[in-house]
């Protein structure tokens, strides 16, 4: 009996050394998605294990590819070559140097070739750098998060935007961001959750495009720009304003709505007012668009007007939820109140008296805007 129960396990502990082992044969890649499958099924333990088996496997196999160039590179005929990587390609073509070979070739798929600059040892370092597995990095944090390991998760996520230059999917920078932005947020940490936020809106794109051009400061145009929008809502009226702006910035318009709402509720008006003008044009901004998209006779006139051409739909009322449409309508109008611009407050607070639900309500139970006590922070 003893025998039978001994034999059994070895036959478990032999199969599942098998598997470790095919699993580990596998690329970091494959790794990976099964981990997201693991993931999206709930089962985070074996999530957390392909994750770091996929970052363990990426780390293996550049740091073999590292050293196979740092081998030939080391060579006194190849040293002799200087820095050329045009000359060391050729070496390696010539003598048949196939593992060197493999290293550039996975270098090339993954770095521009141009951005190396003919340097054999910039490409080196760049290979080096490839060892880092970004991605990996935030599917823990997801899983962590998932598994409400907060502190675990956000160690995590500031991992994966160290290295947010190797992020095979660009836009996943963002997200990133959005995360931390939660999650310091949800603890607490506010002064961590607006200068992520402030991030997301001041950040350029992998391209080098700001993601925010109009909020962009650095450029006296822009400025201009801005107070140019702030002199014609403030002058006359957010209809008017609606007609002659538009900006569809979909990245950066939830990091405005936070921001928006956190210094309002800090006592700080101007700031909020600017923040909460851009979520507001840009929420509008796609629905205008939407509208346009499915009829190319609708033309903006009032906000009135917009909304009873909206709310009738209910493919709609997602992405009012989604964006909070009403209370950034209800924060928008009182923040601009609090900073003497009564003219476009009193209009969008009629407007939002009009409207359904709680902040509607809200508006109907007071003629005008109104200052909410601001709250102290720690």
């Amino acid at each position: 009996m003893k025998k039978r129960i001994l034999l059994g396990f070895i036959l478990v502990l032999l199969l599942a050394v098998n598997a470790a082992s095919q699993a580990s044969s596998q690329p970091w890649w494959y790794i990976m998605e099964q981990g997201k499958l693991h993931f999206r099924n709930g089962s985070y333990g074996n999530a957390l294990l392909a994750f770091e088996d996929a970052r363990r496997s990426r780390l293996a196999q550049f740091t073999r590819m590292e050293q196979d160039l740092i081998l030939l590179l080391s060579l006194p005929d190849v040293r002799r070559l200087g820095d050329s990587l045009e000359m060391v390609e050729k070496y390696i073509s010539d003598l048949y140097e196939t593992r060197a070979a493999s290293a550039l070739a996975e270098l090339y798929y993954r770095v521009p070739k141009e951005s190396l600059k003919g340097s054999a040892l910039q490409a080196l370092e760049e290979l080096g750098r490839l060892k880092s597995y970004p991605e990996a990095e935030f599917w823990l944090g997801e899983t962590y998060r998932a598994e409400g390991e907060l502190s675990m998760a956000v160690n995590q996520y500031e991992r994966a935007l160290q290295d947010k230059r190797l992020l095979e999917n660009p836009g996943l920078e963002v997200e990133i961001l959005y995360k931390l932005v939660d999650i310091h947020r949800i603890r607490g940490n506010y002064q961590e959750m607006e200068r992520r936020a402030r991030e997301i809106i001041a950040g350029q794109s992998p391209t080098g495009v700001p993601r925010d051009i109009i909020w962009n400061t650095n450029s006296a145009g822009n400025l201009q720009i801005r107070a140019a929008m702030a002199r014609i809502l403030e002058n006359e009226g957010a209809n008017r304003f609606l007609l002659l702006y538009r900006d569809n910035n979909t990245i950066t318009e939830r990091a405005h709505r936070l921001l928006g709402f956190f210094y309002y509720a800090t006592g700080r008006y101007i700031p909020a007012s600017e923040h909460l003008m851009f979520a507001f044009l840009i929420q509008n901004t796609i629905l205008i668009e939407e509208l346009i998209r499915r009829d190319y006779d609708f033309t903006f006139t009032t906000l009135d007007n917009l909304m009873s051409l909206v709310r009738p739909r209910a493919e709609f009322q997602a992405f009012l939820e989604e964006t909070e449409y009403y209370r950034t309508i209800h924060y928008f109008a009182s923040a601009l109140y609090a900073t003497g611009k009564t003219r476009p407050s009193t209009q969008l607070w009629t407007f939002l008296a009009g409207c359904p639900g709680e902040w509607g309500e809200r508006a109907r139970r007071n003629p005008s805007p109104y200052i909410e006590r601001p709250l102290e922070m720690p």
